[in-house]
């Protein structure tokens, strides 16, 4: 019997063991080693695990570090470490594989047969190449272009494991009350479809998902995480790519896999780039999936209230996944900021906690304030930072209302993106492709 170790992030992991793992005698998980995502880590999947794995289950560990890892290869005497998250370049991906080997262990990854399953509704997904391409921008208009032609959707969307994953084995999000208990990220992703009447599935088993949201829905839509590749067969892949940062839609683990993947891409902020860097992503995508048709687009930033802000001192609050792990300095609360002439404060001098950790850890970051809330502790942190920067006004970059949850003692203005197309196919023609392939009109 083979000891496997799970290398995940919260996200992928416990599906791939669902999927391959949960009822396969010729292997034992010995621990699901989490990393990424700050604070994650420390519980136990019991009850969803089946039967060989009662009654103890298996062990979430966080890691500090991928030199963690090797420690736990050997005092777990693992045989076998299977890559199962997302948001990698390369580089990366090389530097686990020889800390795997360095440590006696072999390295693998599960693919698409292994672990994508069929649904009997049509699918369409959106996934993307790097977290913060764009992607949650483009799944809200497709949702909003089905919604329009009178289907009834529904959105599953990619798991984010960051509570007790045997409480959150198939959860279903109808309302703004019901995302109260979950974290700051979630609410980002899931607040957009709840705004236009779209219920939205998560959680750990995506056989059990599937089955409930085929139950309420016409269409189906998967909704990627980072630049994961999709858990369902797709009907219709859409895979969002960043003009800004040309070489990762075939330079990203497993970017490139949504690239190759796809049936249409979108490249954004293409006014944002260079002629150069644009020209250079087409080239990189034709050269890998040449029947995939490619739209290019901007990301239009707005404010809710620009009067608000213009020669205002204010803090930016960024989606957390983008500017960490994302690798990007900012996002749409910056670029607002400086559109209208804004006196940005630098956070920071005056983080806290966790907040001062992520700051020195994702050294790339600029002057914005990640939206962390994965626990009571960093809401705390984060309650706190905000208190002790000197701002008027809080421009809110991340699409989650994270002010319901976080007390926050200034006044508010909120940024938002919004797609543009400039050339080739629209999003209305993306769905008409669709709808024709799966014969629905």
């Amino acid at each position: 019997m083979r000891r496997v170790i799970i290398l995940g992030a919260g996200g992928r992991d416990l599906h791939v063991f669902n999927m391959y793992f949960r009822h396969n005698p010729e292997y034992k998980v010995v621990a699901v080693a989490q990393v990424q995502i700050p604070g994650i880590g420390g519980k136990r999947y019991i009850k969803g695990a089946g039967d060989l794995y009662q009654p103890g289950g298996i062990p979430l560990i966080g890691l500090k570090d991928l030199e963690d890892l090797g420690r736990l290869i050997r005092d777990l005497g693992a045989d076998e470490v299977v890559l199962a998250y997302s948001d990698l370049l390369y580089n990366d991906v090389g530097r686990i594989i020889s800390i795997v080997l360095a440590n006696g262990a072999s390295f693998s990854i599960l693919g698409p047969r292994d672990t994508m399953i069929k649904s009997s509704k049509p699918m369409i997904g959106v996934v993307a190449t790097r977290t913060g391409a764009g992607k949650s921008t483009v799944s809200h208009e497709v949702t909003l272009e089905l919604v329009k032609r009178g289907l009834k959707v529904a959105a599953i969307r990619h798991p984010m494991i960051y509570m007790n994953p045997d409480d959150m084995m198939v959860q279903i999000f109808r309302t703004r009350q019901d995302l109260m208990k979950i974290t700051f990220e979630e609410r980002e992703e899931y607040e957009h479809y709840i705004d236009i009447g779209v219920p939205v599935l998560a959680g750990v088993d995506y056989e059990m998902i599937l089955n409930e949201a085929e139950s309420m829905a016409d269409v189906l839509l998967w909704d990627g995480g980072n630049n994961d590749f999709p858990f369902y067969y797709t009907d219709y892949l859409i895979t969002v790519t960043d003009a800004r940062r040309p070489g990762h839609e075939v330079g990203s683990f497993p970017g490139e896999v949504n690239t190759r993947l796809a049936d249409a891409v979108i490249v954004t902020k293409v006014s944002d780039s260079t002629p150069e860097n644009v020209k250079t992503v087409i080239s990189n995508i034709k050269a890998v999936n040449p029947r995939a048709s490619i739209t290019q687009a901007d990301l239009e930033v707005y404010l809710d209230n620009p009067n608000a802000v213009a020669g205002k001192k204010v803090v930016i609050i960024e989606d957390a996944p983008t500017v960490t792990h994302g690798g990007l300095p900012y996002a749409a609360g910056y670029i607002a900021a400086k559109k209208y002439n804004a006196e940005i404060v630098d956070p920071k001098p005056y983080a806290v906690g966790i907040i001062k950790e992520t700051y020195a850890k994702y050294t790339h970051m600029g002057p914005v304030l990640p939206s962390l809330g994965y626990t009571p502790e960093q809401i705390k942190d984060l309650e706190e930072t905000i208190r002790r920067i000197p701002a008027d006004v809080v421009i809110m970059g991340t699409p989650a209302h994270i002010e319901d949850v976080v007390k926050i003692d200034k006044p508010i203005v909120r940024a938002k993106w919004r797609l543009k197309i400039l050339e080739g196919p629209t999003v209305s023609q993306l769905i008409d492709e669709f709808l024709e392939r799966v014969k629905l009109k």
